[in-house]
């Protein structure tokens, strides 16, 4: 997958916006960047598209913004020129998909059915957008059309909210969604760019879903481990299911056999992509130790740890099953 594509998937929600004044395009940038999302699919279909993706690609450079609904090979250069580094159409138009490989830019045409998709195969891609993702079929139209092109990522737009946004991306053929529910019209009229980062920071954390899932407790020895154990067990009436390095009391208490990370023990939190989760928690300079990252028997990501801890807790993110 092209670098650009695969920080889209990191970022996982690719705002769509229609700007019809310029003067909107750094503070609503600023909101976008300050919310968590260093993203931005600026449509084509306003007079300002052009001007705003200068101005937002000038002022925050790192930002990754791109240019939607191009409809022409004219508009690309447009948006090349402006700043653009990625492009995403409505439709899969042959020349246009052609004219940006060329030009080494990616591009993400629409398609919403299996002659789109075997056009797409034919030139090379394997990130195409659904358009429009509810009202071609939604996710279930998805799942069918990827099941005989395996290799074939999707990036569903129209329709998307926070209602179905984690539906679509816990499928892994989904790369991001594209939504706007966090850039409304109203707010945008009403100039309330705070109201937009709120938006864009609530989007973040439903899409990652951080949950507490269970607490480690370090003990010397396993005896002190079972009494401990056997403690919470008498008290609430807990299961208890004794491990080879650990004992749970209920599903929310894990009393380790020995001592491990963290100077009192640890804290689980689980959450709906480990990897999203880790490219997020890093903009806000939290890191991880990848020495301790587990994968599954798949080579699924499914655990880390933070390299600092908290309160004398060692934290671990965990991937939800």
């Amino acid at each position: 997958m092209n670098s650009i594509l695969e920080d889209i998937r990191l970022l996982g929600i690719v705002p769509v916006i229609a700007l019809d004044d310029v003067d909107d395009a750094l503070p609503l940038a600023k909101a976008l960047y300050d919310g968590g999302l260093p993203c931005a699919e600026v449509t084509f279909r306003t007079d300002a598209a052009e001007e705003s993706i200068i101005a937002m690609t000038k002022a925050y450079p790192d930002m990754l913004v791109g240019a939607g609904t191009v409809l022409t090979t004219e508009q690309v250069d447009r948006a090349i020129n402006a700043g653009a580094k990625f492009i995403v159409s409505p439709g899969f138009n042959p020349k246009i998909v052609s004219y940006c490989l060329s030009k080494d830019i990616p591009i993400v045409p629409g398609c919403s059915s299996p002659s789109d998709i075997e056009q797409a195969l034919e030139h090379g891609l394997d990130v195409v957008k659904f358009f429009p993702a509810e009202a071609s079929g939604g996710l279930a139209k998805i799942k069918a059309m990827a099941a005989p092109y395996t290799g074939i990522k999707f990036m569903p737009t129209g329709g998307i909210n926070e209602k179905n946004i984690n539906s679509y991306l816990d499928f892994n053929k989904v790369i991001a969604c594209g939504g706007s529910w966090m850039v409304r019209k109203d707010l945008l009229k009403a100039k309330d760019f705070d109201g937009i980062r709120k938006l864009t920071e609530e989007a973040i954390q439903l899409m990652l879903g951080f949950e507490l899932k269970h607490v480690g407790i370090n003990t010397k020895d396993e005896g002190e481990a079972n009494s401990i154990a056997d403690t919470f067990v008498s008290i609430f009436g807990f299961n208890k299911n004794d491990g080879n390095s650990s004992i749970f009391a209920g599903s929310g208490i894990e009393v380790l056999k020995s001592p491990f990370l963290g100077e009192h023990g640890h804290i689980a939190i689980q959450t709906n992509d480990v990897k999203r989760a880790i490219y997020h928690l890093s903009k806000k300079n939290i890191q991880v130790n990848m020495d301790t990252a587990k994968y599954d028997k798949c080579g699924n990501f499914i655990a880390v740890y933070l390299t600092k801890d908290i309160g004398g807790f060692a934290v671990h993110l965990l991937q939800k099953k």
